[in-house]
């Protein structure tokens, strides 16, 4: 069948079917056992340079011109910002970023746009193919973000980009993209506590694990970090013999009034890392008149310009509902604030730019007569893995909002969607209730009450403050109906949704139906 679908997709007709039997076979490398379990065995570091050479990929991935970004918060922003003012340099870029929130091509970015299906399924079934026939017992098929990595390596060879702009998935030193032995230039992102599981329970020990991509002779830049993550990253590029240069964030005067791309405060602190990376790659590749001369004056057009068309879904993104603010409730509407954050730090941040946008929306009413009587509703949409602690992110996220001026007015937890479905486009939760099991969203759901009656804001009935819904569809039909209802007042329904990346490409895809 996988020769039959490769035919298929050359011919440039994709059915459907062909491209789900291809995310089945991707499916099957997703192991249920946990990232650091020493028995996974397509999991081993050492067997990269195996699977590398099955796919010959040694020499190809040699010459990549590659950007390699690791990091806590931010990568993905900086990679994506990175690989937006190289493009708009004029160069034939490829984007590898993880994880996806609707469709795994968003994982592939060719000049900035998702992979086509069929270009997808070509690259797709040629490494499936050889990998299948080379391994066996001793050496297993990889894992899935390792075959993720592998056929990126492969996309981007055989589509000769100038530049591969390359996140890491997870830590450093022992994660898929590290196969690259000299990169033309490094960065991380900033720092927080996260797979702590894995990469260490100090910032210390996470920050060791990040600088893990940092190599002998390669230029290495880092975000502006919290001290002990900072000695640990300057004491491995020190071994190395590198310089280990600070990036400073960017500040409004830098960009001639044009806005960042992507929204929140934070984002200017990932693109001043992603210009420092872009002109150090610029330099390298021996277009030195193309970089910013100094620090201080505005950037260059190129980069500005790069900066500003930057886009990535799931990161600080506002979608209004389209099915409730076009129907007959035309006073009320329901607005989805989405944002990814999954760790501490980034709680506090997605907490400030909610407030930050929420509030700004209630100073612009559409009319006077809506300036008097328009009311907002704050609900928080929330679930995470059970590898996170809530102990540990929805604190900070209360404690953020309620400084920055914004009380939620009801929290709701739910599964995420794509824990039933893998990677298919199907959208379908379990038919019947008692398959499904919510103690987990049951336990949030305790921490979010308890965190309530500490700060003294829980009310007699705890079902007036949260509520759990067997599945997300249940939750977006319970928003729908609940805004559509308040439509005889002008009444804004602010649904934030996070916790988890997957919870926020869930809600996209149902929303955007």
């Amino acid at each position: 069948m996988a020769s039959s679908t490769a035919a298929v997709a050359r011919a440039g007709a994709v059915p459907a079917a062909e491209y789900e039997e291809a995310l089945g076979r991707l499916s099957s490398l997703i192991t249920q056992k946990v990232r650091a379990h020493s028995g996974n065995r397509g999991n081993q570091w050492d067997l990269m340079a195996h699977y590398v050479k099955i796919l010959e990929l040694e020499e190809p991935i040699a010459r990549m011109k590659v950007t390699h970004v690791a990091g806590t918060k931010g990568k993905g922003s900086t990679c994506t910002f990175t690989e937006s003012i190289l493009r708009s340099c004029g160069f034939h870029t490829g984007l590898f970023t993880s994880p996806h929130l609707m469709d795994v091509r968003e994982r592939f970015r060719l000049d900035g746009v998702d992979i086509s299906e069929e270009k997808f399924l070509n690259y797709f079934w040629w490494c499936w193919n050889k990998l299948k026939e080379k391994t066996d017992d001793d050496i297993p098929m990889p894992a899935y973000f390792r075959f993720l990595a592998l056929l990126a390596f492969k996309i981007f060879s055989a589509e000769q980009v100038d530049v591969a702009v390359l996140e890491v998935g997870l830590g450093g030193k022992f994660d898929a993209t590290n196969v690259v032995e000299a990169p033309v230039v490094c960065g991380v992102s900033s720092l927080g506590y996260d797979h702590m599981e894995i990469l260490g329970h100090t910032l210390g020990e996470i920050a060791g694990e990040k600088a893990g991509i940092f190599k002998k002779g390669v230029p290495a830049y880092t975000a502006p970090q919290q001290e002990e993550a900072m000695v640990a990253l300057k004491q491995r590029a020190s071994e190395l013999c590198i310089p280990l240069q600070v990036a400073d964030p960017l500040v409004p005067y830098h960009l001639k009034g044009q806005h960042l791309g992507l929204n929140g405060e934070h984002q200017y602190i990932n693109a001043g890392l992603a210009v420092a990376l872009a002109s150090t790659w610029l330099e390298k590749q021996g277009h030195k008149d193309r970089i910013p001369l100094n620090r201080t004056d505005p950037l260059p057009d190129h980069f500005i310009r790069g900066l500003s068309n930057a886009c990535l879904q799931g990161r600080a993104q506002i979608v209004p509902d389209s099915q409730v603010n076009s129907g007959a409730a035309r006073n009320s509407s329901l607005v989805f604030y989405l944002d990814g954050a999954h760790s501490p730090e980034s709680m506090e941040i997605c907490a400030k730019w909610f407030s930050h946008v929420t509030n700004d929306d209630k100073r612009i009413p559409s009319s006077t007569e809506q300036s008097q009587s328009s009311k907002s509703l704050k609900i928080l949409l929330f679930n995470c893995m059970s590898v996170r602690d809530p102990m540990r992110l929805l604190p900070h996220l209360l404690d953020a909002s309620t400084q920055n001026g914004v009380h939620f007015d009801l929290a709701l937890f739910v599964p995420n969607q794509s824990q039933y479905n893998k990677l298919g486009s199907s959208t379908s939760a379990p038919a019947e209730p008692e398959q499904i099991d919510l103690s987990w969203q049951l336990s949030l759901q305790t921490v979010w009450e308890k965190l309530l009656q500490d700060k003294g804001i829980d009310s007699a009935n705890s079902s007036d403050n949260s509520k759990v819904f067997a599945s997300l569809p249940l939750a977006i039909e319970w928003l729908r109906k609940n805004a559509q209802e308040n439509g005889s007042t002008s009444f804004q329904n602010q649904v934030l949704v996070t916790g988890s990346l997957h919870l926020v490409g869930d809600v996209l895809r149902l929303i955007k139906k």
